[in-house]
């Protein structure tokens, strides 16, 4: 079902009510084993925390009939890569919260593998606690192959640390289902300094660029290790970027520079061609959400809008359907309806439905 909110568990849920090979993209950012409680904020008016406060989840985990029955599920019944490797894992990390945790993410995981579309990606939020577990996790039900960036997020800026770093990143790992997925080459514009700085040569003909480097470091044997126009790169230890023709055709269109007192040639880059700066996989440009902003609903964990318009906008395309298992406060949701996809959110507290229920209402008159 599309445009749907789901009430319980979501392990139950994906069984019974989501069909195979049937989402486009699901982002999770299940709890994060921090031990904690945590409470939804309300305040009064003047701004201070109000002394009634709603209990949203328990962020903790702990080793007993749950997560035993749910072990003996993943090794008896679950593909053999799946059920070897949480038996292995169980070994080495023991009883207690963190396999109580990996077990109920590997359950989880291997349904979400089920019902993503073969074009489909998967982007797990979480904390460096966990990360490097969770990775062996979706190494094994994705395989290693389709791993395709684990991101840091800079969520917050520096702050003193107890005998160690402050801790101010999450980290998001980015899995495909197969080779041949959906991905949508979205750019951020460049900063104005940057491009002043670097894009400032005119030729005469009002356009401005920047002098790129025609050749790459080592030497070629082939087409692109061959003099051209009296100058042989591999006397450089290097070789030519293009092909010989390919350099001919840019020479003849007037891309490339020849500096007046000799020198190498340059190849140039227009500014009115630039088509956005790439996005990397350290994202320190998508700030947390002001504490006393408009889009702060109270929950939380909850993240910022801007975060998930990324995802989505990186990773599906408009009708694609969208399917957050932990969709908290509803941001993942949120920002699908707002780019035109089809979404399926999942949580297992009234409390968080109930606010999305309102935030769809609010926001989108649904």
């Amino acid at each position: 079902m599309r445009n749907t909110l789901y009430y319980g568990d979501n392990l139950t849920i994906l069984r019974d009510h989501i069909a195979d090979a049937s989402v486009d993209l699901i982002y999770l950012d299940p709890p994060f084993n921090s031990a904690r409680s945590y409470n939804v904020l309300f305040k009064h008016e003047g701004g201070d925390a109000a002394e009634a406060q709603v209990k949203a989840f328990d962020d903790t985990w702990h080793w007993g009939q749950d997560a035993e029955r749910t072990y003996h599920e993943l090794v008896t019944k679950g593909l053999p890569p799946v059920a070897d490797m949480i038996g292995a894992m169980r070994q080495f990390v023991g009883d207690n919260q963190m396999m109580a945790y990996l077990v109920m993410m590997a359950a989880r995981l291997a349904e979400l593998h089920r019902v993503l579309k073969p074009t489909g990606s998967l982007y797990l939020h979480c904390d460096p606690t966990a990360s490097h577990y969770l990775k062996v996790v979706l190494d094994t039900i994705f395989s290693p192959v389709n791993f395709q960036s684990e991101i840091i997020w800079k969520r917050t800026t520096a702050h003193s640390g107890a005998r160690r770093y402050a801790p101010v990143h999450d980290v998001i790992l980015f899995y495909s289902k197969s080779r041949e997925f959906t991905w949508r080459d979205i750019r951020l514009e460049y900063d104005e300094a940057y491009l002043d700085k670097y894009y400032k040569y005119d030729d005469g003909d009002g356009r401005l660029h920047w002098r790129d480097n025609l050749c790459a470091a080592g030497t070629r044997k082939g087409r692109s290790g061959l003099p051209w126009r009296g100058i042989d790169p591999t006397d450089k230890g290097m070789h030519w970027k293009y092909t010989i023709d390919k350099l001919d055709e840019l020479d003849a269109e007037g891309r490339i520079y020849w500096p007046p007192k000799g020198g190498m040639p340059q190849y140039k880059r227009y500014r009115d061609e630039l088509k956005g700066k790439a996005i990397s996989d350290l994202w320190d440009d998508v700030d947390r959400i002001n504490p006393v902003g408009a889009e702060r609903l109270g929950y939380p964990t909850q993240k910022p809008v801007a975060l998930l318009e990324r995802i989505v906008s990186a990773s599906s395309n408009p009708g694609d359907v969208v399917l957050d298992p932990f969709c908290g406060c509803g941001t993942t949701i949120a920002a699908a309806q707002k780019l035109g996809r089809h979404w399926i959110g999942i949580d297992i507290t009234n409390l968080a439905i109930t606010l999305q229920k309102y935030r769809l209402q609010d926001t989108y008159n649904l």
